[in-house]
């Protein structure tokens, strides 16, 4: 009798009914000995059924288990062989031991077994010893998805291309919603009479048509100065594409009629949500606003922003009645405050110094304690020689203090004014940021993507010489009782004459406004001539880094200096001022290591490359002929391919 079988009769309920029937046919057959025998027979002939027809569903169970076990093994084999999975197993030496048909007919091979996994795809080996398990690679055009079983030495693949494509098409197809904005346009017509107004708004709206028409993009005014674009990813791509040379077509036009007439565009992408491009596409336009016009600005919902265009000088387009509504807001905040606190950028130079002493002196004027952030370690030569003109007045020296004192005395309600500088990581001490919520930024620097948190009051104007110029501006519509001596005069003038390098660049009708104000209050030229003056040392240094000078191509010139020396960053810059004075040189790049361990690039230009998207590139920012980066890398050698490789991406694309 099969085991199974009989563990069936020794089951508990079993025994205990048939020891009862026994019992049952014994006591019946004690009294009636002729039913008993019956009954004895009939229980015996119950048990033979019951016997046989366990032994008939015994026999049945094991075909069928036998016939499902010959299907499942069949369907494995199958699927090993036939199915369109890719099973690879390999050895220790990455040697294929056994692969499937599917795989191997990608490759024009009967089997694989025998080869290296390499020639599978060469990715394959460094992604075996990754971290991950699952892995994307490309076979003969097709997308497939890896699975990785390490311990088995086993790999699957799934083709995925018909899923990949799919996600491609989503993604193309999404929305991006942008703004069109026509720069300064009130202010270009407003002279104009109605006839040449009409014609220049007509040949503008032409042009921006046909782009739309060439691209596929629905296009609709909806101000004089206002248009809103639809269009999707893949748009939007081709339009990246073509560098939205729209920019150039408009300012080309507009140019040859000696109109200063330009685009900015702000586009939102990355979201289905509607709401959300729309803030996206103006936060967007803001950004190419506040960077000087002239330019797209795209970001996507990551945070992420690109920029295109704005290869030219932005054109003065801020008035003095935006001036006089800045100072009068930045009073009210003064007034509102119990204190004010001012800090430059780090190792600050002639305009961060001078404009803060500008700031300290508004809020002097609206009888509030004003103190300058400043750490005396990161100053260079000439602003030690300020300084030491400053310690010899005692009244102002005490208001200058240093970022432990300043987090000490500053309260809910300080205020904060950050001059020069609107990027959290380039001020003097971000814990002094963190800790004060009401922040004033006034700049002069084109806009980055990285920017102080929720100020209060934002003061950027790209088309400035400089913050001092700015501040010098603030300073005339504050209370008259307002009195500047002549050092603090001096020193802002001193902040206007470094950053135009003494007028030459970055210089409009208003720079010269701000420099008679501040020479009728006294500012000295002899001493301003006296703190630039450098010593002889750093004469011979800045010699020594420009003598390792190199034409690089189209009037690109490039110094780099020797991986063992270090220069400070007032002396990279400088380098870089002088070789833009040599002839035949259009930009100038000076690499340098630093004291601080990174490498920095300082770069110079007169206008004809926008050395600002170049060193954008590179993590950096600053002017159009004025910028720089700092790279943490320990090879000079990489940063200087890192920049031709920036120069050279900046020439191919031409000055869209």
């Amino acid at each position: 009798m099969p085991n199974s079988i009989k563990k069936r009769w020794r089951s508990y309920p079993f025994i205990v009914l048939l020891i009862l029937a026994i019992v049952m046919v014994a006591v019946i057959t004690y009294y009636q000995w002729i039913l008993g025998v019956s009954s004895l027979l009939i229980l015996g002939v119950i048990l033979y059924f019951l016997f046989k027809y366990e032994l008939t569903l015994h026999d049945e169970m094991e075909q069928y288990i036998s016939t499902l076990s010959y299907r499942v093994k069949k369907v494995g084999e199958e699927a090993l062989m036939e199915m369109p999975i890719g099973i690879v197993l390999y050895n220790e030496e990455h040697q294929i031991e056994w692969a499937n048909p599917y795989i191997a007919s990608f490759f024009m091979e009967n089997t694989l077994a025998g080869h290296h996994l390499n020639i599978i795809s060469e990715t394959i080996i460094p992604m075996l010893k990754g971290e991950e398990d699952i892995e994307r690679l490309t076979l003969n055009m097709r997308e497939f998805r890896m699975h990785m079983k390490r311990d088995e030495r086993l790999l699957y693949f799934f083709d995925v291309t018909e899923q990949t494509e799919i996600e491609r098409l989503y993604e193309e197809e999404k929305v991006s919603l942008a703004i069109v904005f026509l720069d300064n346009y009130d202010d270009v017509t407003q002279g104009m009479d109605d006839q040449s107004k009409s014609k220049m708004s007509s040949k503008v709206t032409s042009i921006l048509n046909s782009w739309a028409s060439e691209f596929g993009i629905f296009l609709k005014r909806t101000s004089s100065d206002r248009f809103v674009a639809i269009f999707n990813q893949h748009i939007l791509t081709q339009l990246e594409k073509s560098k939205f040379g729209v920019l150039d077509e408009v300012r080309e036009l507009t140019s040859k009629q000696n109109v200063p007439l330009t685009l900015s565009i702000g586009v939102g992408t990355g979201s289905s949500d509607l709401p959300e491009l729309g803030d996206l596409a103006q936060s967007s336009l803001d950004l190419a606003l506040g960077r000087g016009g002239d330019q797209v600005a795209i970001k996507n919902t990551n945070g992420k922003v690109k920029f295109y265009g704005g290869k030219t000088s932005p054109m003065e387009k801020r008035t003095r009645v935006r001036a006089r509504v800045i100072s009068h807001a930045l009073r009210e905040w003064i007034m509102a405050s119990d204190k004010v606190i001012i800090m430059g950028h780090k190792s600050p130079d002639m305009d961060a110094i001078g404009s803060a002493i500008g700031i300290l002196k508004v809020a002097e004027a609206n009888q509030k304690e004003g103190y300058i952030v400043l750490k005396e370690q990161e100053i260079d030569s000439g602003i030690q020689r300020l300084m030491t003109e400053i310690k010899l007045k005692e009244e102002l020296w005490q208001c200058f203090i240093s970022p432990e004192e300043a987090l000490e005395m500053a309260t809910d309600n300080s205020l904060l004014v950050v001059v020069d500088t609107h990027k959290p990581s380039l001020v003097i001490d971000q814990r002094i940021l963190n800790k004060i919520d009401d922040v004033v930024v006034i700049d002069h620097h084109r806009r980055g993507e990285e920017f102080i948190d929720n100020p209060v009051l934002v003061y950027m104007e790209p088309y400035a010489s400089s913050t001092a110029e700015l501040v010098t501006e603030l300073l005339e519509y504050q209370p008259k009782t307002l009195k500047i001596d002549m050092l603090e005069s001096t020193a802002l003038l001193a902040g206007i004459i470094v950053d135009t390098k003494s007028f030459t660049l970055r210089t409009g009708s208003r720079t010269f406004d701000a420099a008679s104000y501040l020479r009728a209050q006294g500012a000295d030229t002899i001493l301003v001539q006296k703190f630039l003056k450098e010593d002889l040392d750093q004469y011979v240094n800045r010699s020594r880094l420009i003598e390792n000078t190199v034409l690089y191509k189209k009037g690109i010139a490039i110094a780099k200096a020797n991986p063992d020396q270090i220069f400070s960053q007032v002396l990279i810059a400088q380098a870089a001022d002088t070789l833009l004075s040599l002839n035949g040189v259009l930009a100038s790049f000076v690499i340098s290591k630093r004291p601080d361990g990174k490498i920095s690039i300082s770069a110079r230009s007169l206008g004809d490359v926008n050395v600002q998207l170049i060193m954008e590139s590179l993590d950096g920012g600053g002017h159009l002929t004025n910028a720089a980066t700092q790279i943490n890398s320990e090879s000079i050698e990489e940063v200087e391919t890192l920049l031709k490789q920036a120069i050279d991406e900046y020439l191919e694309g031409g000055k869209q």
